[in-house]
C-alpha cells in the first residue's frame, strides 16, 4: 500500500508511475474519496470532543440545567451514530480505492511496455553442444520413466504430473543443496503452510489483479499459496522488529498452486508450467536503507546456486511494464533450456519497500526510539520443476542417461539417471 500522503504530494507522479507499470487507477478519484474522509473524521472528532465536554458539563450540572444537557448530549449522539456510519462508508471506499495503487517502480527501473523490453545484464556459462539429437526434458522422463502426465491427468486433470524414482530423489537432493547454502548465509528454513487466509494473500498485494490465478477454498476462506513468499511475509504481520534483528531472512519450502489462467495453450507439454508444483523461497525484512544492497544479495545467492549447477543462465533487469502490483524492481534469473533451444525463466528477486510491510503493519523501532515500516524482498531460491528441467536437458547423454551435478552428488546414492532393465 502507498503512503497516502505521497498520493497527496506527488499525485501526478503516481499517475506517472501507474502508467508505466500499465495499470488504470483513479487518482483524482481516489484523492477526492481522500478529502471528504479526512472532512468527516475531523467532524466526527469535533462532535465526539463537545460530546465529552457535555458529559463532563452534566455531572457538575444543576437538576434543571442537567436535563437539558442531557437533551442536547442525545442529539449529539444521534449524530455521531450518523457519523461513525458515513465514516464506516468512506473508509470502506478509500480502502478500495488505495489498494488498487501498485507500487510505484525506483527511478532507476527501466521503462517499457511488457516483458520484450525487459534488459539482459549479463550472461554465464557456455552453451553445451551436443554431438547427438537433444531431447527435451518430457521425452526424457518417459525414456527413462521419471515423470508420468498420462496418469496424473487421467488423476488430476490437465497441467499435472507425477515425478518418479531418480527424479523424485533428484527433488529432495536440490532441497538440501538449497538449505545447506541458505542457512549457513543465516536464513532461517521454513516449511510454511500452504493455505492463508484472505487477509493476508491480500496484505502481500496479489489479490487486487491477480485473483484468477489463485486457487480458494471459498467453504473455509482460504487461499492457496502460489509461492512460499505468500505464506512468509505475514509471519510478522502487526509486529515490531528491533532494529538489531534485521535484516530477517527465511527460506520457504512448500508446494504451491497456480490455476494459470492465462496461459491457455502455452507450454502445455512437459511440467514447465503446471497448476501445482514444488519451490523454495528466500524472504528478507530490512531496514529501508539496505533494501537496495539486500536486493542484489538475494540476486547473488540465486547466481551462485545455479552457477554450482553449471547451469548456464542470463539476468535481466525487468522493466516497468512487467514488474506487477508489489514490485518496485524486479530480477529474473533465464536459465538455458537445450530442449526448446533458448533460455526460459526459472528465477525472479523482487524488492517490494514498504508496500507490503504497510498492508501488513510490520514495523520496525530505531535507537531513538521511533518506528517506521520495514521494507521486504523476495528471491526465488529454486522453483523445482524448472531446475530439473534445466538439469535433464543440459546433463543428458549421448546414450540416453542424465548425468547428475558435481554439487548435488553427496546427496545422493547414484551419478547418472539411465533406463532402467
Amino acid at each position: 500500500m502507498i503512503d497516502i500522503k505521497v498520493i497527496r504530494q506527488n499525485p501526478e507522479k503516481i499517475k506517472k508511475a501507474c502508467q508505466d507499470k500499465g495499470v488504470e487507477v483513479d487518482i483524482d478519484q481516489l484523492l477526492k474519496i481522500d478529502e471528504k474522509r479526512r472532512n468527516l473524521i475531523q467532524i466526527n472528532e469535533e462532535l465526539k470532543s463537545q460530546h465529552n465536554q457535555l458529559n463532563k458539563k452534566i455531572s457538575s450540572a444543576q437538576l434543571e440545567e442537567k436535563n437539558f444537557l442531557i437533551i442536547e448530549a442525545k442529539s449529539l449522539v444521534q449524530k455521531i451514530e450518523k457519523s461513525d456510519y458515513d465514516l464506516k462508508e468512506i473508509e470502506a471506499q478509500f480502502n478500495q480505492a488505495i489498494i488498487l495503487v501498485p507500487n510505484p517502480a525506483l527511478p532507476e527501473v527501466r521503462i517499457g511496455v511488457n516483458e520484450t523490453e525487459n534488459q539482459v545484464l549479463r550472461k554465464w556459462g557456455k552453451i553445451p553442444k551436443f554431438n547427438f539429437p537433444i531431447k527435451d526434458h518430457l521425452t526424457l522422463g518417459n525414456d527413462l520413466d521419471l515423470i508420468d502426465i498420462d496418469r496424473a491427468s487421467k488423476v488430476s486433470g490437465s497441467r499435472f504430473s507425477y515425478l518418479k524414482n531418480e527424479l523424485a530423489i533428484l527433488e529432495y537432493a536440490l532441497v538440501q543443496f538449497v538449505f545447506e547454502i541458505l542457512v549457513k548465509e543465516g536464513f532461517i528454513p521454513v516449511v510454511p503452510p500452504v493455505m492463508i487466509k484472505e487477509e493476508a494473500m491480500k496484505a502481500m498485494g496479489y489479490i487486487e489483479r491477480g485473483r484468477d490465478e489463485i486457487y480458494q477454498t471459498a467453504k473455509d476462506g482460504l487461499y492457496l499459496i502460489g509461492t512460499a513468499e505468500q505464506a512468509l511475509g505475514p509471519m510478522h504481520m502487526n509486529e515490531i522488529f528491533q532494529i538489531k534483528e534485521l535484516p530477517k531472512r527465511y527460506v520457504g519450502f512448500s508446494s504451491c498452486f497456480r490455476r494459470e489462467a492465462g496461459s491457455y495453450g502455452k507450454d502445455v507439454k512437459g511440467i514447465l508450467r503446471v497448476h501445482q508444483f514444488d519451490k523454495i523461497e528466500m524472504f528478507s525484512f530490512t531496514l529501508p536503507e539496505s533494501s537496495k544492497e539486500e536486493h542484489k544479495f538475494l540476486l547473488s545467492m540465486e547466481e551462485k546456486m545455479v552457477q554450482k549447477l553449471g547451469i548456464p543462465y542470463q539476468v535481466l533487469d525487468i522493466c516497468t511494464g512487467d514488474l506487477g502490483d508489489p514490485a518496485a524492481a524486479k530480477y529474473d534469473i533465464e536459465c538455458w533450456m537445450p530442449g526448446q533451444n533458448k533460455y526460459r525463466e526459472t528465477h525472479s528477486t523482487s524488492n517490494c519497500l514498504d508496500f507490503q510491510a504497510r498492508r501488513l503493519n510490520i514495523r520496525f523501532r530505531n535507537e531513538k526510539g521511533e518506528m517506521n515500516y520495514v521494507h521486504t524482498l523476495n528471491g526465488t531460491a529454486f522453483a523445482i520443476g524448472r531446475i530439473l528441467i534445466a538439469i535433464m536437458e543440459n546433463y543428458q547423454r549421448k546414450d540416453g542417461s542424465i548425468k547428475v551435478p558435481q554439487a548435488l552428488r553427496k546427496y545422493l546414492n547414484f551419478k547418472k539417471i539411465k533406463r532402467k532393465n
